[in-house]
């Protein structure tokens, strides 16, 4: 079996993926400019709610697009997107009231676009990556993303402190546009007739019938996204991402209002600490899970990222949003490579961009569900209390998890199937 892990398309798509990811990034400021604005908490849960929301609806025919015109093509279709209505925020201007329904729309609109290449590019990686190092592969792909998170809210926040907010538009539509450019020079990973060969041979024969909640083995035979989401391995997986989404609305949405509110001057130093952190446990971590197995590492992962959103609770100073960002890094760069392997592992290319979906699916709800509900328990009880919440419901993701693991005790036979 080939087991070439850092080839040219890898690297160019990692350069592509670190400055798409960028671009997401500066928009973690953005609830900023909503309180400049006039918008309350609740405001920045709903703008930064929406975003979420339209990445979570699309999700099903993302990730059938994805599958049927290939992940080159809807990647470069959701560059696109993103670099058009990056720019687009630059009319938004006045008080929040005056341009709230077409901010609306193109945070719906936004959100489309980042779901397709969030979800195009972990499944052409997911393609291109020997599964002996499956793990390792997609935490070193990880990086380039875990960076641009760290990249993008540093420059957009000098952006904003030196020109202000027209210039972070500005450079958020740049990292777009230059993702857009990348793409360019890489090959496609999959096109369904020339896979369908290597997809019947390479279909597990654990994947069986989508009744009863598992997979068909005939790519001929369709499988839909919700019907790989009722297997039960998914479901268990979905509801774990949900929770890990539900943390990223907290740390994504609330960190930089809460720290601006305590006085905290610089506060990407929060999401710096947080991308290296995860950064150099990707060092380690991928091999470690190949060699162990995903499913030892996931709840030592949760834990970890459970404690960094503890940790903000107190937030008072620099050294909090540190240690946060730290503990949180350290979690966030463990346990999503773990959660995608364990969600793509054996499964045939004619399904992996739905499979994909449902997992990149799953986090996008709970960073809608995170949004709304954390802004209005923010606009009652305060920041510490949004955070508070996120680490319970980070832990309570982590026990439904196994509770449904241990569920499915006995395979489904084909016969059964």
């Amino acid at each position: 079996m080939k087991s070439d892990l850092y080839t040219k398309s890898f690297i160019l798509m990692g350069f592509a993926n670190f400055f798409t990811v960028s671009s997401f990034g500066c928009f973690f400021l953005f609830p900023l400019f909503i309180s400049v604005h006039g918008g309350s908490k609740a405001d920045i849960g709903i703008i930064m709610g929406v975003f979420a929301f339209s990445s979570v609806v699309c999700r099903p025919w993302v990730s059938e697009m994805i599958d049927k015109i290939g992940r080159r093509n809807s990647y470069a279709a959701g560059c696109m997107s993103m670099t058009i209505v990056s720019i687009s925020y630059l009319f938004c201007k006045g008080p929040l009231s005056g341009f709230y329904f077409f901010l609306i729309i193109l945070r719906l609109i936004h959100g489309i676009g980042l779901a397709i290449c969030f979800t195009a590019t972990f499944t052409y990686i997911a393609d291109i990556i020997p599964q002996q190092r499956l793990n390792e592969g997609l935490g070193m792909f990880g990086m380039t993303g875990l960076v641009g998170l760290a990249a993008g809210p540093a420059i957009g926040e000098l952006a904003i402190n030196r020109f202000g907010f027209p210039y972070f538009f500005v450079t958020a539509t740049v990292f777009a546009l230059t993702g857009l450019l990348l793409q360019m020079f890489i090959h496609e990973s999959y096109t369904p007739a020339q896979n369908r060969i290597q997809a019947i041979q390479n279909t597990s024969p654990a994947l069986v019938s989508a009744d009863n909640g598992n997979f068909h083995s005939d790519p001929k035979e369709p499988v839909s996204f919700f019907g790989i989401l009722k297997q039960r391995e998914m479901m268990s997986i979905a509801v774990l991402s949900i929770s890990f989404g539900f943390a990223m609305a907290a740390t994504g949405n609330f960190v930089a209002p809460f720290a601006k509110e305590k006085g905290i001057g610089f506060v990407s130093i929060y999401y710096i600490t947080y991308s290296l952190s995860a950064t150099i446990t990707r060092f380690f971590g991928g091999k470690l899970a190949d060699g162990i197995g995903e499913r030892i590492i996931i709840p030592y992962a949760s834990i970890i990222t459970g404690a960094g959103l503890g940790m903000l609770v107190f937030l008072g100073n620099n050294l909090i949003l540190v240690i946060s960002g730290i503990l949180s890094g350290c979690g966030h760069g463990l346990l999503f490579p773990c959660m995608n392997s364990l969600a793509i592992r054996d499964k045939p290319a004619h399904i992996r961009g739905k499979v994909t979906g449902v997992f990149t699916g799953a986090i996008d709800a709970g960073a809608f569900i995170g949004s709304i509900a954390l802004g209005y328990t923010g606009e009652f009880a305060g920041y510490r209390a949004i955070f508070f919440i996120s680490m319970i419901v980070m832990f309570a993701g982590l026990v439904v998890f196994f509770r449904i693991k241990s569920s499915d005790k006995q395979p489904i036979s084909p016969e059964q199937g």
